[in-house]
């Protein structure tokens, strides 16, 4: 198909100072919050706290609002072929907006596969000696649940972001042009825009539920970022209207963002909830009492709250961790975060997946 005959007759559009300041600050704001998540999870050398659902469905959401984006405004794309590169950088603005955004909430997954707690991929076996000695634990060659898991959902994203990729792109190259004079988009390429956008919508819906059921039951931020959330609730509003300002979009390319905003204010105001609780317990995000050595021993003391309101200390196994939604406010909910080793991370992480 030659590409001229669905290129705007003219493309020649006028400069939108205010717009452009609003993408920059837009784009600049999402580095900003997403670094602060990025730095946590490398620092503490933990993505405990992170449901692996949540991940899906935010990486798959964003990456079909990105796609979306490129459908709608296929034609004044195009148009890149004809201006300087300057103005081809103001016209697609919208797209690096979203692309942003994908990519720094995918990295947030690849981080959460990187630094996954080595000691919680694996079941660990209990063994009785049948003599004086206490009950060995070993580790078994059992994959838990939810490594097993993870590994499935980036399995999914990636597949997911491939088929939606090499469809969108097929249909802007071989759809032909819409006979509608009043350059309306042929109908194959309004169909699947129209799918891109809604299903992103239902996705962000309901991509915080997983998140907000397990920080509520875990009862500790963990290694979520609350000034991330601080300045992606607001964000996400901002975003959504400069995105609707944009050329070619429709409603389905921002409910997305609007959506997100709304449910990530929830999950800001729960983790501030824990934050005051942790204060009151003295403990860290992660459940240690504050003070604690940043490489704990097998056995630790963790400061909690009984039912009758009265502060005990317990002494639970920190290579043991009991993920029970039943679990009350005196119980353990997170194992302090085990650092994992700088030359692990990736090349282990990828070792494991070709296995």
């Amino acid at each position: 198909m030659d590409l001229s005959s669905s290129t705007p007759t003219t493309c020649h559009f006028a400069s939108d100072w205010a717009a452009d300041a609003l993408t920059i600050v837009l784009v600049l704001g999402l580095f900003a919050s997403y670094i602060p998540q990025h730095l946590r999870i490398i620092r503490a050398g933990t993505s405990v706290g992170f449901s692996p659902w949540f991940l899906l469905l935010g990486s798959t959401s964003s990456a079909a609002a990105m796609l979306n984006m490129i459908t709608m405004q296929g034609p004044v794309l195009r148009c890149c072929l004809e201006v300087s590169f300057g103005k081809c950088i103001e016209i697609s603005s919208g797209v690096l907006q979203v692309g942003s955004q994908w990519l720094l909430f995918s990295m947030i997954l690849v981080l959460y596969m990187v630094y996954y707690p080595p000691n919680l991929k694996y079941v660990e076996l209990e063994i009785d000696t049948h003599d004086s000695r206490p009950v060995q634990r070993v580790r078994s060659v059992i994959k838990s649940d939810e490594w097993r898991l993870s590994v499935i959902v980036s399995l999914v994203v990636a597949v997911h972001l491939a088929f939606i990729t090499f469809t969108t792109f097929f249909l802007l190259y071989t759809a032909d042009p819409s006979p509608d004079p009043s350059g309306r988009r042929p109908y194959q390429i309004e169909l699947w825009a129209t799918f891109l956008g809604v299903s992103s919508g239902v996705l962000a819906a309901v991509q915080y539920a997983p998140q907000l059921q397990r920080t509520y039951h875990l009862k500790l931020v963990g290694a979520l970022s609350i000034p991330m959330m601080v300045i992606q609730s607001p964000g996400g509003i901002v975003m959504a209207l400069s995105i609707a300002m944009k050329p070619g979009t429709d409603w389905t390319s921002w409910v997305m963002y609007a959506v997100s905003a709304a449910m990530q204010a929830c999950l800001l105001s729960m983790c501030i909830m824990w934050k005051i609780r942790q204060r009151r317990l003295h403990i860290d995000d992660f459940g240690r009492p504050l003070g604690l050595p940043a490489s704990p021993s097998a056995e630790s003391i963790l400061t909690a709250e009984n039912d009758d309101g009265q502060f005990e200390s317990q002494v639970f196994d920190v290579r043991v961790i009991e993920e029970s939604s039943e679990a009350g406010e005196a119980a353990p909910l997170l194992k302090p975060p085990v650092r994992v080793p700088r030359k692990g991370g990736i090349l282990r992480w990828l070792e494991y997946v070709r296995s």
